[in-house]
């Protein structure tokens, strides 16, 4: 997953590029075209875009860019990774060079995920 510090997100006027608020469904949305999603947190306790991206990843099999804007915070980072987003731009004020420890702390899961659908147990017998 890529990490961006909040000054490094410009939002895009490309027409390849959707913003999803957190309350559409990403089922009704035309997707020809678009090459990222932005989705946002408008605060950290709301997790509905972890189920749009759930759903654009494995339901609808989109291979794009998804983005994860607002107010996300270090903590939530793995959490996004499995669900589906490629790239995460931090609240601002924290720091994204502190954000590869979350990824070392957890370094494999027992359960698929959105991505990599393979339970671990999978994996090792492989």
């Amino acid at each position: 997953m890529k990490i961006l510090s909040f000054n490094d997100h410009t939002p895009s006027t490309d027409s390849g590029v959707i913003s999803l608020a957190n309350d559409a469904d990403p089922r009704d949305a035309s997707l020809d075209g678009v090459k990222r999603i932005d989705l946002h947190f408008p605060k950290f306790t709301d997790g509905r875009a972890y189920s749009q991206a759930f759903l654009l990843r494995r339901r609808l099999g989109f291979k794009g860019e998804i983005r994860a804007t607002g107010d996300v915070l270090i903590d939530q980072l793995v959490s996004m990774a499995r669900t589906g987003f490629d790239v995460a731009v931090l609240r601002e004020g924290l720091d994204a060079s502190a954000a590869q420890r979350q990824f070392d702390r957890f370094p494999a899961f027992y359960q698929g995920s959105a991505v990599d659908t393979q339970p671990l147990f999978a994996k090792a017998t492989a």
